[in-house]
């Protein structure tokens, strides 16, 4: 039985208050639709992208985007906390149902500092750090980790901003300089004062994280590894699975769960690693950073898993079961910066999947994505090398996949890209997954169907 505005009688939640109305703000309510909620949204721009998909509120307007939902959650982990404090109590006088995740995440996301000791605090391996409150602390610092270093604020700065990288002892001073502000809480760096930490540099071979969802009743369910590229600090290209990484799932896996049990965490986390090796020689995984919210890194989920990432956080915040994790087929998600390429050009090329932010043009903006995921997993590197030839901001990929334009002849990259193929197997999978990236020639098992049992004990 429905009421007459067609909802369940027995749904008690019926609209998602969304605190920021960006893309991920704007995917969340993309798929909380299909699922029977409406959402709104907090943000100061009336034309965000969220606002194609639910009312806006102006932040003077919080009474009436509090009015407005039954549940609260947040897209961007900088929110201000007095507002998630505001939440968080009226969900404790049970006037609201929740708001997610809980504030403990957002204050040590905000601080890395607190987040280092965390991690240490769980046994989850990371670069070594420490603590700097002053020049004499700095130098303190410098003898103790060796140089380089890179130092930086606990709190804010971000895209590189907020940092200073020692190479020598000459460069103390300066970096001193340049970031003492933010211990006292002057000038731009940071909201309030806050520590320094200084970071030891670590040998690493790649870039991975972990997406991972997290129900009311405690239930955790981890997403593939995936393997980022960055240029200029902001992510260019994801790939999932990352291959040859099956050893270091587990690692991972356990790593995430013990930060979101150890928070209490409801909703999408992600978590950033390095891969290094340990004192035997052997691939490792050290903890950077988590985002306590869906993560740049999972957009490929639209297509390529079995529920998205969007779809689990808005499971878990509204009380649902979560869903099923599993990659549905190799993917490669590529940020599209600042100018917006040739969308029939780019949905000329089999597999493509093309997502619009409904964003103005400006430099190195995020203003779309697209996910690559043709029928064939050998066809992903000539898409690529096709998909890198359009985009009139190559996010540094135009080096990466020079290679491969050089190998195969336009004639050939169209054949290949149109080609269809029915009928793949397990050998295949295995044999053909070897193709996917140039530094590990050892396919991951995980992109095998005989993977899914595996799989499904996550």
């Amino acid at each position: 039985m429905t009421t007459a505005n067609a909802y369940p009688v027995t749904q008690t939640i019926r609209t998602i208050g969304i605190l920021g109305g960006g893309q991920l703000g704007m995917m969340l309510a993309e798929a909380a639709m299909p699922l029977g909620y409406q959402c709104v949204f907090l943000e100061d721009n009336p034309e965000c992208p969220a606002s194609l998909y639910g009312r806006v509120f102006h932040s003077d307007q919080l009474e009436g985007f509090i009015a407005a939902a039954d549940v609260f959650t947040l897209e961007f982990e900088n929110t201000p906390t007095s507002t998630v404090e505001q939440l968080v109590s009226l969900s404790k006088s049970g006037s609201k149902q929740g708001m997610f995740p809980p504030l403990i995440a957002l204050d040590i996301a905000q601080d890395r500092l607190k987040e280092k000791q965390m991690f240490n605090t769980l046994d989850i391996a990371t670069v070594p750090f420490m603590e700097v409150n002053s020049e004499a602390e700095l130098k303190h610092a410098c003898k103790e980790l060796g140089l380089p270093i890179v130092l930086k604020t606990s709190r804010g700065g971000y895209d590189g901003k907020g940092q200073f990288v020692i190479k020598q002892d000459s460069d103390i001073k300066a970096a001193w300089l340049d970031l003492k502000d933010a211990v006292s809480g002057k000038g731009s760096l940071t909201p309030t004062p806050a520590p320094l930490i200084a970071e030891g540099f670590i040998n690493f071979s790649r870039e991975v994280s972990i997406i991972a969802a997290r129900a009311q009743n405690g239930q955790v369910r981890c997403y593939d590894l995936v393997e980022n590229h960055h240029h200029n600090g902001i992510l260019a290209k994801t790939q999932a699975p990352a291959v040859g990484t099956s050893h270091l799932f587990q690692q991972a896996t356990d790593a995430i769960t013990k930060v979101m049990n150890h928070l209490d965490y409801v909703g999408v986390m992600a978590l950033e690693l390095f891969v290094t090796k340990d004192a035997r020689g052997h691939n490792a995984i050290l903890a950077n950073e988590i985002a306590p919210r869906v993560h740049n890194s999972g957009h490929w989920s639209i297509e390529g898993a079995i529920t998205s990432q969007f779809e689990n956080h808005i499971r878990a915040v509204v009380n649902l079961p979560l869903g099923d994790t599993d990659n549905v087929h190799p993917a490669i998600m590529v940020n599209v910066l600042g100018q917006y390429p040739d969308i029939s050009a780019v949905l000329n090329i089999d597999g493509a999947h093309y997502h619009s932010y409904h964003k103005a043009e400006r430099d190195d903006r995020k203003i779309a994505h697209i996910t690559l995921m043709p029928n064939d997993v050998t066809d992903l590197e000539p898409a690529m090398a096709k998909l890198v030839a359009i985009l009139p901001n190559k996010v540094g990929l135009d080096k990466e996949y020079a290679s491969v334009d050089t190998q195969h002849s336009k004639a050939d990259v169209d054949a290949k890209i149109n080609a269809k193929n029915s009928t793949q197997n397990s050998i295949q999978n295995d044999a053909k997954a070897d193709d996917l990236d140039n530094k590990d020639g050892q396919a991951d098992s995980s992109t095998a169907p005989s993977s899914k049992s595996e799989k499904a004990k996550k």
